[in-house]
């Protein structure tokens, strides 16, 4: 059984003990998070979500992505700016998928 879920944004197929990177949820590790925007459940296409469909998951740890450098140059000008970003995440274990 899997699912597909939306949250920050963005859409993940996920099934029973998945572990995926989402964007950042409030929670420590040990929290139960809850997904009620459930777009599809196997065969079932929501329209937009699917009825009575959620997602469980345990918050494994917050972290953050690797470094990801912005560099802005104007050639001939003497202008060069250096910076580095680093998105926080959540990772997750998904726990359990219920469905109507």
């Amino acid at each position: 059984m899997f699912a597909v879920i939306e949250t920050g944004g963005k859409q993940y197929k996920v099934a029973a003990n998945d572990v995926i990177r989402v964007e950042k949820l409030a929670g420590n590790a040990g929290d139960k998070v809850t997904f009620d925007r459930v777009l599809m459940l196997d065969d079932k296409i929501g329209a937009p979500l699917v009825a009575g469909a959620s997602v469980t998951a345990e918050v494994i740890e917050q972290a953050r992505t690797d470094r990801v450098i912005v560099f802005k140059k104007r050639r001939r000008q003497n202008y060069r700016r250096k910076k580095g970003h680093r998105q926080d995440v959540t990772v997750l274990r998904i726990t359990g998928i219920a469905g109507a």
